[in-house]
């Protein structure tokens, strides 16, 4: 295949980024789509130049390491991570616009990598269950219902990629957030911080300026992994208990 790309470089978070244009031969459509910018970046450290910086770790979809937007999608045209798409999802001749997440609340580091420790700080809130020390409990000391166990392994799967804040018109990170916050709340194991969980969280994601949500459904459509949109009402009414608890409390 031959290919057109057209990718934002930025030099630091500082400096003001373009789209710069280059053209690719010979790629394979087996390659991975990050395999297809390991061939660019070859090609330009042959050339002398500074190749293009971009996310990535495990290249399995599971860490959410890569970011990127692909011709205006965010991971791409397929329900996938950037890491496996690959090039048999584009023609020959084809031009690509690769971009990083446009979110204030995820600065550009460099060139197509963005700051995303906003996630980090939402997860520190409240992401987390209290465990005591000593040997581990029975696994069945604790039973769980089907459905909520369903319920909760559906929003575990949540990696934290970012796409969901990416494909928002308004950059909200409710659909992380919920995932976060709902997959531990459904179970016994969250209980103890079940009101302080979602009153922290989404008080900290309101904190690193995301936007708000107007439920327009391009998170649910762009998440790899099917988070559904109704996490987010369901994070709502978690929130909207906890709150009339704490004001009980407060008088």
């Amino acid at each position: 295949m031959k290919l057109t790309l057209r990718v934002w470089r930025q030099k630091n978070a500082n400096s003001p980024g373009a789209m710069a244009t280059y053209h690719l031969d010979d790629i394979s459509t087996d390659m991975s789509f990050l395999e297809m910018l390991d061939t660019l970046n070859e090609e330009l450290i042959l050339r002398g130049e500074e190749p293009v910086a971009f996310d990535h770790d495990c290249r399995e979809g599971i860490c959410g390491a890569c970011s990127l937007v692909i011709n205006g999608d965010a991971h791409g045209p397929e329900r996938t991570t950037a890491c496996q798409l690959h090039m048999r999802s584009f023609r020959d001749g084809d031009t690509i616009d690769v971009e990083p997440w446009r979110a204030s609340a995820f600065p550009v580091v460099k060139d197509l990598v963005v700051d995303r420790s906003a996630f980090d700080r939402i997860i520190q809130a409240g992401g987390y269950v209290s465990v005591p020390t000593g040997a581990a409990p029975e696994a069945h000391a604790t039973p769980v219902p089907k459905p909520d166990a369903d319920f909760a392994f559906e929003h575990a799967e949540c990696i934290g990629c970012g796409a969901c804040v990416a494909a928002c018109p308004n950059g909200s990170a409710m659909l992380f957030t919920s995932a976060k916050v709902n997959h531990l709340n459904v179970l016994p194991q969250g209980a103890p911080e079940r009101e302080t969980r979602v009153l922290d969280m989404v008080g900290q994601m309101d904190a690193e300026g995301f936007g708000g949500c107007t439920l327009t459904g391009e998170c649910a459509t762009a998440c790899p992994k099917g988070i559904p949109l109704p996490s987010i009402a369901a994070m709502n009414k978690e929130w909207l208990r906890a709150t009339r608890k704490a004001r009980k409390v407060g008088r």
